[in-house]
C-alpha cells in the first residue's frame, strides 16, 4: 500500500515536499534562535542601563541618605518603579528601597540567581522571577562590588513585556520570503521531476524493448547529458546485441549450409566415384574372366581402365582442393609472387593442347602483377579456366586481359569466343558437381569440381569473381585479387 501510494504522488512532488519540510525545519529552528537572540540582545540593553545605576550606587554604599537621593532621580527620570537592594557576600539585605517592612525581615538572598551569577561573574540578571518579598515579578540586574552586592529591579509589567518583545516584522518578511523560495523549489522540482519521469518511461520502454521516439529530449545540464548518454549506451548496446543476434544466425546459418553442402558433397563424391570404380571393376572382371580376347580388345579394356583411374585421380585431387580450402583456409600458405608468371606458365604446360585445337592465346598482362597468394591454388585458377576452355567451349581464342590495377587489388578478364553457356545455367556454374552438359562432361572426364575450385581460390584471396556472356560470341569470367 506504502509503495502505491508512492509513486502515485509524483517524484517532484515528493521531492518539493521534502525540500519544504527540510526548510520548514531550517526556518523554525532559524526563528526560534533568531528570537531568543533578539530577546536576548535587548535584556542585555535593560541589563547594561540597570547596571549602570548599580554602578552609580555603589559609590554611596555608607550612606543611605545619599542612595536614596539617587534612586529618586532614577526613578523620575529613567524607570519609575525602580527597586535597589544592597546585601553582604553572605545574602543578609542591608539596604532595601522597599521601607514598609523592617531589614531584618527580609529572607537571605544568598540563593537568588541573580546574586550568585554576580558573586561568580562579577554582574548577573534574571528577566523574569517572583519576589518573595513583594510577591510581584521583576527584572533583576545585580553587581558585585567588593564586600557588597547591589541589585536593581523593575516590575516585569506591560510596558517591559514590550520593550523585550521581538520585532514584529522579522516574521512576515521571513514567512514572505519562505513563499517565494518554496515556489522557486516548486518549479526547480518539477523540471528535475521531468527529467525523472522521462528516465523512468525509458527503463519501461527499455525493458519491454519498445522505440525509444516517444520520450522527448532533455534539458541542457548535467542531468540531461548523463540522461541523453544512458540513453546513447542503451542504444549502442542494443545495436551491438542486434549484430550479435544476426552474427549468430549467420553463423548458425552458415553451419547449417555447410552441414548440407558436406551432405550434398558426400552424396555427390560418392555418385561420382561409382561411375569410374565400377567401369574399372566391369573392365577388370571381362579380363579375369576371359583369358582367351585377342589382344586388341584386352588392350582398349587396359586403355579405358587407365582413362578411368586419371578421372578417379583428378576428382580425388579436386576434392582434396575443396575440402583443403573449406576446413583449412587460415593455414593455407601465402607468399609474395608474381601472377604473369603464374598465367604464362599454365599456357605453356598446355601449349600442346592448346595446339591441337588450334586455340590461340591472347595474354594481354603487364610483366609484374605481385601479390600475396598461394602459388598452387593461384595456379588452379587460370587451369582450370583454361582446360574449361579448350575442353568444353569450342572457341579458337583465349583473351586473358588485366582489366584493372588499383592499389589494394587486380581485376582480370578471363575469356573465349566459343559456344558460351546458357543464361539459365550461369547463376549455378560454380555450384559442386553442377554440369551444364552432363553426358558431354563425363565423356571428356570432367569431375565438375572445377569451377568451384576457381571460385573458392578467388575468395581466400579477397576477391569476386562472376561470369556472362561474351560479346560477339563466348563466355567472360571477371575475377578480383587482392595485393595482400
Amino acid at each position: 500500500m506504502g509503495t502505491d501510494l508512492k509513486y502515485k504522488i509524483s517524484f517532484h512532488i515528493r521531492l518539493f515536499l521534502t525540500l519544504l519540510l527540510l526548510f520548514g525545519l531550517f526556518l523554525f529552528s532559524f526563528l526560534i534562535f533568531q528570537f531568543r537572540r533578539e530577546r536576548l540582545y535587548k535584556a542585555e540593553r535593560v541589563n547594561t542601563e540597570l547596571q549602570i545605576i548599580n554602578t552609580r550606587l555603589s559609590h554611596y554604599l555608607i550612606n543611605p541618605a545619599a542612595m536614596d537621593s539617587v534612586v529618586r532621580q532614577n526613578r523620575q527620570s529613567v524607570m519609575e518603579n525602580l527597586r535597589v537592594t544592597v546585601m553582604d557576600t553572605a545574602g543578609t539585605v542591608l539596604y532595601d528601597t522597599d521601607q514598609t517592612l523592617p531589614l531584618d525581615s527580609f529572607a537571605n538572598h544568598a540563593d537568588r540567581p541573580e546574586i550568585i551569577r554576580a558573586m561568580k561573574n562579577g554582574s548577573g540578571y534574571t528577566i523574569r522571577r517572583l519576589s518573595e518579598t513583594t510577591n510581584k515579578e521583576y527584572f533583576y540586574a545585580a553587581a558585585f562590588t567588593g564586600n557588597y552586592v547591589v541589585r536593581s529591579a523593575i516590575p516585569y509589567s506591560v510596558s517591559l513585556k514590550e520593550v523585550l518583545k521581538t520585532d514584529k516584522l522579522f516574521l512576515p518578511v521571513m514567512i514572505g520570503l519562505s513563499v517565494i523560495i518554496s515556489a522557486l523549489a516548486l518549479l526547480f522540482t518539477r523540471s528535475l521531476g521531468n527529467n525523472i519521469k522521462r528516465l523512468r518511461k525509458f527503463a519501461k520502454l527499455a525493458d519491454n524493448g519498445e522505440p525509444l521516439d516517444d520520450i522527448g529530449p532533455f534539458p541542457k545540464d548535467e542531468l540531461g547529458d548523463i540522461s541523453n548518454h544512458i540513453i546513447q549506451l542503451y542504444s549502442q548496446l542494443k545495436q551491438t546485441k542486434e549484430a550479435l543476434e544476426s552474427e549468430h544466425r549467420m553463423v548458425e546459418q552458415q553451419k547449417l549450409e555447410q552441414t548440407r553442402i558436406k551432405k550434398q558433397l558426400t552424396q555427390n563424391i560418392n555418385h561420382e566415384l561409382k561411375t569410374p570404380v565400377s567401369i574399372i571393376q566391369g573392365y577388370l572382371e571381362t579380363l579375369m574372366n576371359n583369358p582367351s580376347l585377342p589382344p586388341s580388345k584386352k588392350q582398349a579394356f587396359i586403355e579405358s581402365c587407365y582413362k578411368q583411374s586419371d578421372r578417379l585421380a583428378q576428382l580425388l585431387n579436386d576434392i582434396s582442393t575443396i575440402t583443403r580450402m573449406d576446413e583449412a583456409s587460415e593455414i593455407i600458405e601465402k607468399t609474395e609472387l608474381n601472377v604473369s608468371d603464374i598465367i604464362r606458365d599454365v599456357f605453356s604446360d598446355l601449349d600442346a593442347h592448346l595446339q591441337e585445337k588450334k586455340i590461340k592465346p591472347v595474354l594481354d598482362i603487364p610483366e609484374q602483377i605481385i601479390v600475396k597468394g598461394n602459388h598452387g591454388l593461384l595456379q588452379s585458377v587460370f587451369r582450370n579456366l583454361t582446360d574449361n576452355a579448350i575442353t568444353y567451349s569450342g572457341c579458337d581464342t583465349i583473351y586473358v586481359k588485366l582489366m584493372e590495377s588499383g592499389p589494394d587489388h587486380y581485376t582480370f578478364i578471363y575469356a573465349d569466343n566459343g559456344i558460351g553457356i546458357d543464361q539459365d545455367h550461369l547463376p549455378r556454374i560454380f555450384e559442386r558437381f553442377y554440369r551444364v552438359d552432363k553426358g558431354r562432361s563425363r565423356r571428356m572426364g570432367g569431375t565438375g569440381l572445377g569451377l568451384s575450385i576457381v571460385k573458392n581460390a578467388i575468395l581466400l584471396h579477397g576477391g569476386t569473381i562472376c561470369a556472362g556472356k561474351r560479346e560477339g560470341g563466348g563466355v567472360e569470367f571477371i575475377f578480383s585479387v587482392k595485393t595482400q
